[in-house]
């Protein structure tokens, strides 16, 4: 069985249930294991202010994580049109996979929930490709021939994965996001699989 990461930061859930809609789309293609981590929240104190363990949702990643799967699906709230500052902190550490090219080559994909429908979720979407790119990924999005990607009134980008959480903060998918990001787990392990195998 071949690992791919979805590696995410969720503050109040919706992120997480994308990673985990995601997480079975990988786990529907033979051959393929999603292995969900996330990341700690980062505060302007000098302590740490997480335990060394999750109290709920999936272990903190570590740099093995990253070199080890095949894949990535990277996932994160939006914050002012970018990524959530633990995610960035994160991503900041990875010189070492950065420096070995453990990433180099292998296909990733994005993912991120907002509070609105003009919440900035692309710009998210793309600023969390950057890094990506620089560590040599290959990415993967959803194309026009998902039917979800045009129905779908709420969450939904060619970009990646998206949901539109409402000033309610309603962690809840609608069926066209669930959809959209199940089919995204899927089309990433699915080119995850054909690229390990050269």
């Amino acid at each position: 069985m071949q690992e791919i990461l979805v590696l995410y930061y969720s503050h109040r859930g919706s992120v997480r249930t994308l990673a985990e809609v995601i997480g079975r789309g990988i786990d529907s293609v033979p051959g393929a294991a999603a292995r969900l981590r996330t990341v700690p929240r980062v505060s302007t104190v000098c302590e740490a202010t997480e335990p060394d363990i999750p109290g709920h949702g999936a272990p903190y990643a570590e740099m093995a994580d990253l070199e080890e799967c095949i894949g990535l699906a990277l996932g994160s709230p939006t914050r002012f049109g970018n990524m959530a500052a633990p995610m960035k902190y994160f991503l900041d550490g990875t010189a070492g996979p950065w420096l070995s090219g453990a990433l180099a080559g292998k296909p990733a994909c994005v993912f991120t929930s907002s509070a609105s429908q003009h919440g900035g979720q692309e710009s998210t979407l793309l600023s969390m490709m950057t890094p990506l790119l620089h560590h040599g990924m290959l990415l993967v999005g959803l194309p026009f021939s998902e039917p979800d990607l045009t129905a779908t009134a709420s969450g939904g980008s060619p970009y990646g994965a998206t949901h539109v959480a409402g000033k309610d903060e309603n962690t809840r998918l609608t069926e066209e996001e669930k959809r959209l990001a199940f089919a995204l787990g899927r089309r990433l392990a699915e080119t995850a699989l054909k690229l390990a195998a050269k």
